[in-house]
């Protein structure tokens, strides 16, 4: 595989039992689904989001590299802590963190995670919710992931997922700015 790397097996349970005690934040901001096309399938939990307001200059929070804790992320102290977690053992800081429910039966359409922010990021998807698995297309290539594992992607291709189940899939998404030679999808000349 050229675009996926497996990173971990991991015990999602925390995680889930973090978010069956708060299941009225998932409409408690809509904006992603509402101004992301490509995302409008989805619900979202923010935990770490763009720095606001935005710095003189960035036309969109996809050129801003600060990052800061959201309002739910008080709810959320086991998904912080794993990001963070994995942030030390890859060697790299921690950016937006965001679980993502995607409706049952619908998609998320092919994008490009465009801008600066992303450039200089790898994407980690973590699979919380998963019964059929998630498949994800990076270009060519596509993996069904399955509860419980860590996988980084090469965002900065075109990409998509589907949930083919009659139930929301759920991932932790978060960024890791790597420390210099470590990066899995992010070269010297993107930062």
């Amino acid at each position: 595989m050229q675009h996926f790397t497996k990173i971990a097996q991991v015990d999602v349970s925390p995680l889930c039992a973090e978010l069956d005690a708060a299941p009225e934040i998932w409409l408690a901001d809509t904006s992603r689904q509402r101004h992301v096309r490509c995302q409008r399938h989805t619900r979202n939990i923010f935990l770490r989001t763009p720095k606001k307001p935005l710095p003189p200059g960035a036309k969109n929070a996809n050129d801003v590299h600060e990052s800061r804790l959201a309002p739910a992320a008080a709810k959320f102290s086991n998904a912080l802590a794993f990001c963070a977690g994995v942030a030390k053992a890859q060697g790299g800081a921690l950016g937006r963190a965001v679980f993502v429910a995607l409706m049952p039966k619908s998609r998320v359409f092919p994008h490009v995670d465009a801008g600066a922010y992303y450039r200089a990021r790898d994407r980690y998807h973590l699979v919380v919710r998963s019964p059929q698995g998630s498949p994800l297309q990076v270009g060519e290539e596509t993996v069904a992931m399955r509860e419980g594992e860590l996988w980084v992607i090469n965002n900065k291709l075109r990409h998509s997922a589907e949930n083919l189940s009659a139930e929301p899939r759920v991932h932790l998404i978060f960024d890791l700015l790597p420390d210099a030679g470590r990066g899995h999808y992010v070269t010297a000349d993107q930062i």
